[in-house]
């Protein structure tokens, strides 16, 4: 194929996209009234990218969990967004970006990093994501941290 004509095709194709959820381990926004999908499944002449929105320290009914103990909550959002990776037949090792949203990015930088870096070790990421972290106030008082990620992965068509 002339690459001309590759690039034709390239320009020309259809950008396949769909909602991503994982039912387990969060429930979806709209069901707390909010207008948003957990994440974006786009498939490119394969590959996938993967778009997680902001994800935060709630449970499968729309509750945040570990109020006040930002620690607890950095763990729990990191829990949610690898539930949903896991859906799509991702991992922490397909993550090239994060973006990091804290309440108070002065008073609790240090104990995020922390919970994040332990974290990665325990993914056993190398070479770790590019993030930026973000003082935010984020959609709900009792949240202190939320993240969102970017995957990219190609994965082998097997055939029978």
């Amino acid at each position: 194929m002339k690459v001309q004509e590759l690039l034709k095709e390239i320009a020309t194709a259809t950008v396949a996209k769909r909602a991503i959820t994982n039912h387990s381990v969060l429930n979806e926004a709209y069901a707390y009234g909010s207008a948003f999908s957990r994440g974006m499944r786009i498939d490119l002449n394969g590959l996938t990218i993967l778009l997680i929105s902001g994800t935060a320290s709630i449970d499968d009914e729309g509750r945040t969990v570990h109020v006040g103990d930002l620690r607890a909550q950095t763990r729990r959002t990191f829990e949610n967004i690898t539930g949903l990776l896991a859906s799509e037949g991702a991992t922490w090792h397909d993550v090239v970006r994060t973006s990091c949203y804290l309440r108070d990015i002065e008073r609790d930088y240090q104990a995020f990093n922390e919970e994040r870096t332990a974290f990665y070790k325990e993914q056993k990421l190398d070479p770790l994501p590019a993030s930026t972290g973000i003082q935010a106030i984020l959609c709900r008082p009792d949240l202190l941290v939320e993240i969102e990620a970017i995957a990219m992965f190609r994965r082998e068509s097997t055939t029978e």
